[in-house]
Formats: structure tokens, C-alpha cells, sequence
């Protein structure tokens, strides 16, 4: 239980320090309606469209597997199928304006 604590706590101030803004608090979402972005699950398969670019972005499994992290996108669709058995996952990712938003999905 101890070492997985410490891995959780290890991949949160790796994921904060690779995604930190300059003199910015982070964004965090106010309502469905406000938010740039999809997330849209088929099966495994995640797709995630975006009104702007998309810049960074990083999934990890709720158990603290990183699955995904991609630097330097520029896209605004992305598509990932889940190769682990775990089902739910959290998503973070930053648009070209500097914002970033997490949110925690599920997969079947």
C-alpha cells in the first residue's frame, strides 16, 4: 500500500511539472457547456475533438499507469484504444491557449 501511494504521489509531480503554466492558475471547469473539447469513448477506444489545438495531453489509469503522453501535438482530433484491462482513466490535456482541463473517464 506504501509504494503505491508513493508511485501515485510520484506520477502527480511528474504530470504537474510537465504541464506547469507561467503565472497562471490552473483552469478548472465550470460546467459541461464551457469546456472546448469531447472525450468520446467506442469500446476501448478513446477520441478526444477539440475546438482549438491541442498541445499536450497525458492518460493514466486510475491505478497510476501512465498510458499516454504526447508533447507538441498541434492537433485538434486524437484517437487511443486502451490495451490494459482497467476501466476508468483520467485525462488531462492543454489546448493552444495555454488552458488545461482533467477529467476522469471510463471505458469498457
Amino acid at each position: 500500500m506504501t509504494r503505491l501511494l508513493l508511485a501515485v504521489c510520484c506520477l502527480f509531480l511528474l504530470c504537474n511539472n510537465g504541464f506547469t503554466q507561467d503565472k497562471q492558475a490552473p483552469q478548472k471547469e465550470t460546467s459541461p457547456e464551457a469546456v472546448p473539447y469531447k472525450i468520446l469513448t467506442n469500446g476501448r477506444k478513446i477520441t478526444i475533438q477539440s475546438k482549438s489545438s491541442i498541445q499536450k495531453l497525458m492518460v493514466w489509469s486510475a491505478s497510476g499507469h501512465r498510458i499516454i503522453e504526447e508533447n507538441n501535438l498541434n492537433t485538434s482530433s486524437y484517437s487511443y484504444t486502451i490495451s490494459i484491462p482497467e476501466k476508468v482513466f483520467f485525462v488531462m490535456l492543454q489546448l493552444a491557449n495555454g488552458k488545461r482541463y482533467t477529467k476522469k473517464i471510463g471505458v469498457e
